[in-house]
């Protein structure tokens, strides 16, 4: 089982959450790319730009943070954050 949480925070609160989960034996990068793109739908956010900080960040920690400037759009929250919270 893989999981993936999604977390929107805004002002040093968690504002909203979801956890994509997936039992595929795809790649673990495959699984990244999908569980972004179902939390961002779930999200209803375009998908954010992956910048050199937040890929170093992600593969140092497994977890990273997506600010205004990973995204087009203006973002009503501080920024996005995901974690790998489950691989197996």
């Amino acid at each position: 089982m893989f999981r993936l949480w999604g977390k929107v925070w805004k002002d040093n609160h968690m504002i909203q959450d979801t956890v994509f989960e997936e039992e595929s034996d795809d790649t673990r990068t495959h699984k990244i790319f999908r569980g972004l793109d179902e939390i961002c739908h779930d999200f209803d956010l375009e998908r954010p730009i992956w910048l050199d900080k937040t890929v170093s960040e992600f593969r140092r920690h497994s977890k990273t943070r997506f600010y205004q400037d990973s995204f087009i759009e203006e973002i009503p929250f501080d920024y996005l954050e995901i974690q790998v919270i489950e691989e197996g």
